[in-house]
Order: structure tokens, then sequence, then C-alpha cells
């Protein structure tokens, strides 16, 4: 029994089925031709046995390169009339005898394949026309075609551009302090991974472009255990980030359970979608029981965050930098971040403002009674040995009120 058809195919389909009845021909089939090979990609025949899908050829020795190179025209009544025709592997078996070709060209002009048409016998009724109609069916079959191949290609392309990174064990890993506003003392660090310049992309879009190729959980160990690596070279926890998904995975239990957990704050991004909070809180369970700790990240840029913290119950919470940059000089921003400060220290959670940039951002964060700090102005990210200047810095108290900063 043959494979199942995708829709691509069904459509596909479709089309040869209209040439093949409309030709009054044997067969009719759509090819694809990588410089060396055709494949066959859709058949729709009626001596099945003779034409298969999944069949390949060498590509020099078809009748679809000859009539490519104009070495034979597109419309062929009548295989004997041309010796080159004859000379060709088809012409023996499957002994084609009539032939219609044309090639199936995507939007950017490069050729795709062909979409054919054969007979194992003479048609003197073949005509230019029967082209025309050819080559209307292969534009449709070429609208079809192209959206898959393009996800091919980009696949191709993130795949050959992470094979090398993920080889060497993944991405690098910097460590950012995280600071107590109360004393300026430096109590933890998040881990972050930093991706080649010259890729241009943000952190989570590469991790999101791999896990749309299905290597995300792979890229995310990886990840984690260059941050783990880091528990033997710095004080203080290390605030390491996973997603939901990879959480739920035997190897992401496996990686935890041989880590330090009472220095470990395992971070969930508000961003990713929950589909089981039961086996959420299940995978999690054992290893908070073990005195791993556990935020909620990017609290306050999406719509999940409540709901991500009054069923998982987190030990931390991390304010967006979206709310904290500017929030000194915009009341709005900071009664929003009063509310998280209040909810958090209501539900005994711990609260880190992220993004934090400048002086004025940090006192006003102090202000409110945020725990944490963490942010440009207090470290860049960087090698563990960097953080030892953030661990002497001193965060002055504010001279100003809650009440006095959201009227101002």
């Amino acid at each position: 029994m043959g494979k199942t058809r995708t829709d691509a195919e069904q459509q596909i389909a479709e089309l040869l089925r209209t040439a093949k009845k409309s030709l009054h021909l044997s067969v009719a089939f759509l090819s694809r031709l990588d410089g060396t090979t055709q494949h066959l990609e859709v058949v729709e025949s009626s001596v099945p046995f003779l034409f298969q899908e999944g069949v390949t050829q060498v590509q020099e020795t078809t009748l679809c390169q000859a009539i490519l190179d104009k070495k034979l025209p597109a419309v062929i009544p009548n295989l004997k009339d041309f010796p080159a025709a004859m000379a060709l592997p088809a012409a023996r078996m499957p002994r084609i005898r009539s032939y219609v070709s044309v090639p199936v060209t995507l939007s950017d002009g490069s050729l795709y394949g062909t979409f054919c048409a054969a007979g194992l016998t003479s048609d003197k009724d073949l005509t230019k026309r029967d082209k025309a109609l050819m080559d209307v069916l292969a534009s449709a079959a070429s609208v079809i075609i192209e959206p898959e191949v393009r996800a091919q290609e980009r696949r191709t392309e993130i795949e050959d551009r992470l094979a090398p990174l993920m080889a060497d064990g993944g991405p690098v890993v910097a460590l950012q302090p995280i600071v107590d506003l109360a004393t300026g003392d430096r109590v933890g660090a998040e881990a972050l991974s930093r991706f080649p310049a010259d890729w241009g992309m943000a952190p989570d879009v590469v991790f999101g472009q791999a896990h749309s190729i299905g290597l995300g959980h792979r890229l995310e160990l990886l990840a984690l255990e260059r941050a783990a690596e880091h528990l033997d070279h710095v004080g203080g926890y290390v605030a390491m980030n996973v997603s939901p998904a990879t959480l739920l995975t035997a190897e992401c239990g496996d990686l935890l359970s041989r880590l330090p957990l009472h220095r470990v704050l395992l971070e969930l991004s508000e961003h990713d979608q929950v589909e089981d909070y039961g086996a959420l809180n299940a995978a999690l369970r054992p290893f908070r029981a073990e005195g791993m700790r556990l935020a909620i990240d990017d609290v306050g840029a999406g719509f999940s965050s409540l709901r991500h913290i009054v069923v998982t119950s987190p030990d931390v919470i991390k304010i967006d930098r979206s709310i904290v940059t500017g929030l000194n000089s915009d009341p709005v921003l900071t009664k929003l971040v009063q509310s998280l400060v209040e909810f958090g220290h209501g539900c005994r959670v711990r609260v880190v403002a992220e993004g934090v940039e400048t002086a004025g951002e940090a006192a006003a964060l102090r202000t409110l009674g945020v725990d944490y700090g963490q942010g440009w102005h207090y470290g860049r990210p960087g090698p563990p040995e960097a953080l030892s200047e953030a661990q002497s810095l001193r965060i002055p108290v504010p001279r100003v009120s809650p009440t006095e900063l959201l009227s101002s």
C-alpha cells in the first residue's frame, strides 16, 4: 500500500488526472529535478506497475531533461520520429511512445521539475494546444508546491545554521547579576544564552526557530547544561530558563536531578502556552521538594501570567522590562508595578524587576518594594568573573515614598 498523500499532493493529483484525461494518455506525473536525479513525486497512472511514486532516474538520461535542453520538442506524438528520444531508457522501459513535458517554475524563476504526460502508444493528435493546457496545469501545480518548497528551504537553513553550534555543545551562556535592592548585594545571576552576532537574532527567536523544526528541546537542554556548568564557579543561585514543553521531557528531568537544586531558580516564560498544568506541576513537584525554586518570567508582557502564577504558585515573579523602562517618570507604569508587587507579596512571592538601566528606575523600584533588580544598571551579561563587580555595588535608598512617586 502506498504512502498517504498530503493535501498538497492530493491537489497535484487532481491536476494530473485532468491532464491524463484531457490528453487521453496512460500516465501523468509531477517530477522533481535536483540537478542529478529525477524524482517521480506524484503519479496518476492507468498502469501503476510501470509508473510508481518515489521512483528515481538519472536526470541526464530522461526525456524531461532532453526537452529542457531543447534536444527534443515539448510535444512528441511519436518517439520513433526522434532518434535522440529512442536512445533514452524511457523508450525501452516502460516503452513510452508519446510524451508531453513542460517545466514547473517557482515564483523566483527557479526550476522545480516537470509536469508530464506519457502514452505507451503513439498519438498523432498531440499538438501545441495540449502543451498550452499542460503549461496552465504546471502553473497551478507550482502555486501548490511553492509553500512547501519554501518551508523546506527554511528548515534546511535553520538546521544548517544550528548543527555546528549544537555539535559544539550549544550556545554560549553569559551571566547577568541579580541584586538585592535593599542592600545592593548580589544574590544570584541569570544564565542567558548567546548566539553568534552575525545571525542577527535575539535568543528567543533562535529557540523559536529550533522548536519549529523539532530541535527546540535539544537546544534548550544544551543551554541548560551550559548554564549548570556555572554553578561550580559562582556563588548565590543561578536562574535558568526553560519552556514548559521542554520541562516535561524525560531528558530535562534527568538533567535537573543531577543539579544542586537549592541553588537553581527555574524560570518559565510567561509567553509559552501550558497545555496541561497538572502535568507541569507534577513534573516540578519532586524538584521543588528538593529545594529548587520556580520563577515566572516576563510577567506583564502578555496575558498568561496571572494564570501561570495562580496555578503554579511560583517562588519568584519577574517583571518584564517593558514595564520597568521609564517607570520613574510614568505614573501608569509605576501604578502597575506597585500592583504587581502587592499581588506578589500577598502570595508570598519575591519580585524581580528586569531591564533596570538607570539609577532613577532603580530608585523607583526600591521605593515600590521590589525585592531584586536585574539589568545593565547592575551589570551586563558576561563571564563569571565579571560578577565580582556587582557584589560591591550599593544602591542608595530613595528619599521619596511610594505615594509621592505615584503623584509625581
